[in-house]
């Protein structure tokens, strides 16, 4: 990509050269400039909306159809007493199922989860207690981060078990760091494999260079190829710990086996991760991770729960999936015939007009559909909420956000983010493809100027000709009369005529006298 500077620097380069060399790198630039305006007016077109009136009546249909199957199909999303003990007994079935699938056969709850804490042991379960941070048993898993099912708990699982280390963040949203016990036999576990990865990766090192010493090309592939399978100690203990760090969540999920199905669970999603982002410098002191904690420990707000709002968001999502599908159908069927009909058939068809993915039309007809989408269901939302309220206030808002559809609202949120995106996108396109204009005028307008003063000095040196031999031709007829010679006097004739571009009929006094007796007529 040619960024301005670069122009800039071409176009001194031309005016420090000489002609001959002007040519040249004017050429050259021409043809640079040329090949990134041929990828800028691609991206261009890829960034620029295509939609016509079809395409938005479609979208905007789309967006109503799907909000009147919410209205009616999805209706009230509201959390009961009765839909969480559904989720207690969902979460605990699959702790057996789990636990079965380990080997288990134990029926009882309380024996499962003994069961699986026993064969997912993780080495940070117990580090906090008497370490005076701020973490107690009914909060521990929320402030454990290996205990949240996210990928920084993840993350924090895998720092457990190669450097030993368990990461801690309390209600007030410090981070504390305690080193676990450590036995030899987990230094050696730890570091056997570790040695082995970097033993063959130095292997796999000397082959490469060795190979490429003698002139072999190995493809990139192979190379990568070679590095994973060099890694593959490495890769199989890390995956061994994800698979510990899944178990011993799920040992977690219904509580403890003292409190099975009752206790403290692991918290979930949603709560891990704003736990995660309340804990960052500019949040930490702000009060929200006590919020938080608070939601967990003494709300129980835990997985189990979150589960409830999982199922409910999932109903949400089946307008907001339908309205999805369909506008991407509809778009894909009706630029295809559009295509066909252009082309006069199926060959020569651009399918990146077609395809209903990675386009600014499609991207464009998806905002005004979720936003159509949006409103319907906020519209229906308030006017069922006034309906049902009768003008009270409390009441109002009570009712609106059990109709509210918070998928579609967050669906729509992210196509207004990616308009805003390739709004940016196709202004710094824009913005591009005028300076790679300018430059590539900067260098025609030279060529042109160049061309013009060869043109000017071209046009001076014939006239200049010319008029040299019109003066050589009088001279001669000047002095063939002074002479009283007409060769001399017809030879100065003969230079003029022939500056004027004609061809004389007789060179000589001789040649005059035969073309007087002859019939050929006579030409001034």
């Amino acid at each position: 990509m040619i960024n301005k500077q670069e122009m800039v620097a071409l176009n001194l380069t031309i005016k420090a050269t000489s002609n001959k060399k002007i040519d040249i790198m004017s050429d050259h630039q021409l043809t640079v400039l040329d090949r990134e305006l041929e990828r800028v007016n691609e991206e261009l077109n890829h960034y620029t909306s295509h939609a016509d009136k079809q395409d938005y009546a479609i979208a905007v249909a789309s967006g109503i159809l799907t909000g009147i199957i919410d209205s009616v199909y999805v209706g009230e999303t509201s959390i009961t007493s009765d839909s969480i003990g559904l989720s207690h007994k969902s979460v605990n079935k699959f702790i057996g199922q789990y636990a079965k699938g380990q080997g288990f056969e134990g029926k009882r709850l309380k024996d499962q989860i003994a069961f699986l804490e026993k064969e997912f042991v993780v080495a940070q379960d117990n580090v906090w207690k008497g370490a005076n941070i701020g973490v107690s048993a009914k909060n521990h898993h929320l402030a454990d981060l290996a205990h949240h099912p996210t990928p920084l708990g993840l993350v924090a699982a895998i720092v457990v078990q190669f450097l030993r280390v368990g990461v801690f963040i309390n209600k007030d949203g410090e981070w504390h760091f305690k080193i676990v016990e450590t036995k030899k036999e987990d230094i050696i576990e730890i570091l056997a494999p570790a040695v082995l990865t970097g033993m063959l990766n130095w292997m796999v090192s000397i082959s490469q260079k060795e190979l490429e010493m003698e002139g072999e090309d190995i493809p990139e592939a192979v190379k990568k190829l070679a590095r994973i399978m060099a890694s593959y100690p490495m890769i199989i203990e890390i995956a061994k710990c994800a698979d510990n760090w899944f178990g011993h969540l799920v040992s977690d999920m219904g509580g403890s086996k003292n409190t099975a199905g009752s206790g403290m669970g692991i918290p979930g999603v949603f709560l891990s991760m704003l736990y995660e982002v309340a804990a960052l410098p500019f949040l930490k002191d702000s009060g929200l991770p006590l919020v938080l904690n608070n939601m967990y420990e003494k709300q129980k707000l835990d997985l189990r729960h979150e589960v409830v709002i999982y199922k409910a968001l999932g109903k949400q999502a089946i307008p907001v999936v339908i309205n999805e599908i369909f506008v991407r159908a509809m778009y894909f069927l009706s630029h295809l015939l559009r295509e066909v009909k252009d082309h006069d058939g199926i060959r020569g068809i651009d399918w990146n007009n077609v395809v209903p993915f990675k386009n600014r039309t499609i991207d464009r007809m998806m905002t005004v559909s979720t936003m159509t989408f949006s409103l319907a269901d906020t519209t229906d939302a308030a006017v069922h909420a006034a309906i049902e309220s009768g003008g009270n206030w409390v009441l109002f808002a009570g009712r609106f956000v059990t109709r509210f559809n918070y998928v579609g609202a967050g669906r729509a949120t992210v196509a207004i983010i990616k308009e805003f995106s390739n709004e940016r996108k196709e202004e710094q396109l824009i913005h591009e493809k005028r300076l790679l204009t300018e430059a590539k005028t900067e260098i025609v307008l030279e060529q042109l100027q160049e061309y013009k003063q060869q043109l000017e000095e071209r046009v001076s040196e014939y006239l200049a000709e010319d008029i040299s031999a019109f003066l050589e031709g009088f001279d001669y007829i000047n002095e063939g009369i002074m002479a009283g010679d007409s060769d001399i006097v017809i030879h100065g004739n003969v230079v003029i005529q022939r500056v004027l571009g004609r061809e004389p009929q007789f060179t000589s006094q001789e040649e005059f006298d035969e073309l007087m007796d002859s019939d050929d007529e006579f030409q001034l």
